[in-house]
Parts: C-alpha cells; structure tokens; sequence
C-alpha cells in the first residue's frame, strides 16, 4: 500500500456501519460521527493479489474517550522515557479510571488489573457476536478496553474457530480462535512496559494478575453463550453443551 495513511471509501463505509452495530450490541467500540467522500483518487490491490484498483478515498470521524492504547506505553518503554511514561500513566489514570485513587502505592498494580479483567471481557464479548479483529497488535488494543481499530475484521457467518477477516494475515495469527491467546500476548507486553515503575513485590503480584487473564475470559466467556442459551442458574453440565453446541455448528 506504500503507507500512503489514507482511506477508501469501500473500506470507510464498513468502518461506519460497524461500529454502530457493535455500539448497539453493547459491545464497548469507538463510534464513527462523520462520513466525507474525498476526490482523491487511492490506489489499492484490495485482494493482495497483484490486481490494483482506482478507487474513491473517504474519511470516517471516529470520536472515544481515549486513543491511549497498550503501545502508547510500550513505545515509551522501549525508548527508556520513563519519566514521561510515569506521567503519561498518572494521567490515563486521573482521566479514565477514577476508581484508583492517585496517591495508592499501588496504583500501576490497580491499572494493571483492571485493563487485563476489562481486556477479558472485551474479547469474550467479541467472541460472543462472532466478530473478528483483524490487526491485533499492541497498537490497536485499548487501555480502556474498547474496540478502536476497523481495519481489516469480519463476522463469521457460521462458527470456525480458523476463521480470518484480513486477507493478508498469512500466517492466520489473528484468526479467530486464538484472540484470547492474543490478548494475552498483549497484556504481557503492557506488564513488560509497566516493570520498570514497580517494585519487586508489585512485579510478582502482576505476574499472579496476568495469570489470572485466561481464567477471567473463559468465565465472561461462559456467562455471555449461556445468556445467549437461556440457560439459568448453575450446571456442571453447561460448559459441555456450549462447546458441543459450537463444534455441531462448526461440523454443519
């Protein structure tokens, strides 16, 4: 694409339309307030396939309470800003999570905490509609927990846990089926950026809190395909019937 940065209009309208529909499944997601057809003409080879097209280029407002995401501390980490990292932090903290008070010790451990369980649900929410991201990388995953980035994604039209929205992903690292596991590479990588402002005891206990993530999801998991189900109460029995309710759909 030579990393022109723009838009088409193909893409600019599905972007649109998606986004409303996640925001009215209650599924948390940046919202898109404005749609303009620009006259520049953009080029794109829209199937990875050698075949480029003319096409019309358009631009979305997207409008969310935050554009912080997991790599806009990981970049800072990595480049050894930790001061500004330290401040950046303090101030998606006061801004967005207003539950963790800022004169706690234990404040990154708090933030820490609430992005993995609110990450979990996220994606057990995304599982639960059959919406697959496909671009998911530290970029593009929230720090608050939303759904900001409709590049490459698709529904499943019927369940396949191999299924791929973005036609360039050849290697099928976003399929599906392992965005859980992708999640949890992520938070890894925000734990990883977070190290250098905890001390030892708050490192050990946020590798307790990451180890917790898998546990969390397939809970919210759980809960989100037994509403769907109409299954009340509780029942030894349940978790059987959602994964061999999936695997006949995935056999049909």
């Amino acid at each position: 694409r030579n990393g022109d940065g723009r838009a088409v209009l193909r893409s600019s309208v599905r972007e649109f339309l998606c986004s409303e529909a996640m925001h009215y499944l209650g599924i948390p997601t940046s919202r898109a307030a404005s749609l303009v057809v620009s006259d520049d003409d953009v080029w794109r080879d829209q199937f990875y396939n050698g075949n480029i097209k003319k096409e019309r280029g358009a631009i979305v407002l997207r409008l969310a309470t935050s554009w912080f995401r997991i790599g806009s501390l990981e970049i800072l980490a990595h480049s050894g800003e930790l001061d500004l990292q330290r401040r950046l932090l303090d101030f998606i903290i006061q801004q967005h999570f207003p539950s963790i008070a800022m004169n706690d010790s234990n404040r990154y451990l708090e933030f820490f905490s609430t992005v993995v369980s609110e990450t979990a649900n996220l994606i057990a929410l995304w599982m639960s509609v059959g919406f697959a991201h496909g671009v998911c990388n530290t970029d593009n995953f929230s720090l608050l927990s939303i759904t900001i980035d409709y590049g490459p994604f698709g529904f499943m039209d019927s369940y396949d846990p191999n299924f791929v929205p973005n036609t360039s992903d050849d290697e099928r690292r976003y399929k599906i089926g392992n965005q859980a596991n992708v999640g949890l590479f992520n938070l890894s990588k925000l734990l990883q950026a977070l190290k250098p402002l905890l001390d030892p005891r708050q490192k050990q206990l946020a590798s307790q809190i990451l180890e917790g993530y898998g546990e969390r999801y397939y809970i919210r998991f759980i809960e989100l395909f037994k509403t769907k189900l109409g299954l009340l109460g509780e029942n030894e029995d349940d978790n059987y019937l959602i994964a061999f309710l999936l695997k006949v759909s995935l056999l049909c």
